[in-house]
């Protein structure tokens, strides 16, 4: 089965890692100092600190923390004690930091916002993963991400166990009712007509750079479209906010005309009903809550008692 990209950490990440803790200095910080800091604390002094979840939840951008204390060239260490996808309980130290007290009270925010922040991602996620297990159907995320997060949303995403959509504009082909809509008053909003253009484009386009193995996904708002669009072969056809009778007719459909298209319910979808939307047998539900409704997880930071 052909697919969106995945992301993995890699030096793309790190560097949206790096950019994202320069503008969170820019907030914290400015040009000067973390004043209470530097007014309570000695700059000799030196201590332990542990991260920890309040929460049980899924580990997701622990790398970021060594990424966030060099690029805030803090003298503090780092031993990372949990891995980005493990489950975690309430309590759960998940890593540790020794050095410069002043260094961890003032890199202490931004390490725990970034953290946070994923985590909370990665433990929706899974709670979507968990609901529709054993349906066969997988569950994607969207483009609806905090600006500048982008990457590390969706990499969280798949720490806990969903799966990456395209990752932005440059990497598929997804004709929305929109596209549709500009082309109607002149050249018609046929979907298929839609698709083939597509498809003429990416093979012209190899000479300028353009990918012409990028996957081609449209989306329709009812049968009727459907029906008309599953000839032209997309990869994927999105079903906009279908009601779970409307989607089972639209399995039965793409099995009957055209088996290797892959069917993704999107709109609409929550807890409350997505294991309905996942047994009508689409194999994709895309979601958008898993990154613009996550709640961030409950992490803090508590000194050595020894």
């Amino acid at each position: 089965m052909r697919d969106f990209r995945q992301l993995e950490w890699d030096d793309q990440l790190e560097e949206d890692c790096r950019t994202l803790t320069k503008l969170a200095v820019q907030e914290d910080l400015g040009l000067l100092q973390d004043w209470t800091t530097v007014a309570l604390v000695p700059a000799e002094r030196t201590g332990t600190a542990h991260i920890v979840a309040r929460e049980r939840g899924i580990v997701a951008g622990i790398q970021s923390l060594a990424t966030v204390l060099e690029e805030m060239q803090a003298g503090v260490d780092v031993e990372i004690k949990a891995s980005d996808g493990d489950s975690i309980a309430a309590n759960t130290t998940v890593a540790t930091l020794r050095g410069k007290v002043r260094d961890i009270l003032t890199c202490e925010r931004t390490l725990l916002n970034l953290l946070a922040r994923l985590m909370g991602i990665a433990t929706l996620s899974n709670q979507y993963v968990q609901t529709v297990q054993g349906t066969g159907a997988r569950i994607y995320d969207t483009r609806k991400t905090t600006p500048g997060y982008r990457r590390l949303e969706k990499y969280a995403v798949r720490c806990g166990g969903g799966c990456n959509h395209r990752t932005g504009l440059y990497d598929a082909i997804l004709i929305k009712d929109n596209h549709l809509a500009q082309r109607a008053e002149r050249d018609g909003a046929d979907p298929a007509a839609a698709v083939t253009l597509a498809r003429e484009f990416l093979q012209r386009s190899i000479s300028e750079g353009c990918n012409s193995d990028l996957l081609v996904e449209i989306e329709v708002d009812n049968l009727m479209q459907l029906e008309t669009v599953l000839p032209s072969q997309p990869d994927i056809v999105l079903l906009d906010n279908m009601t779970p009778a409307e989607l089972r007719k639209a399995v039965q459909m793409r099995t009957h005309l055209a088996p290797e298209v892959q069917l993704e319910a999107s709109g609409g979808v929550h807890l409350k009903n997505l294991r309905e939307i996942a047994e009508t047998g689409v194999d994709r539900i895309s979601v958008g809550a898993l990154t613009h409704s996550a709640r961030s997880l409950d992490i803090g930071l508590d000194w050595n008692s020894r």
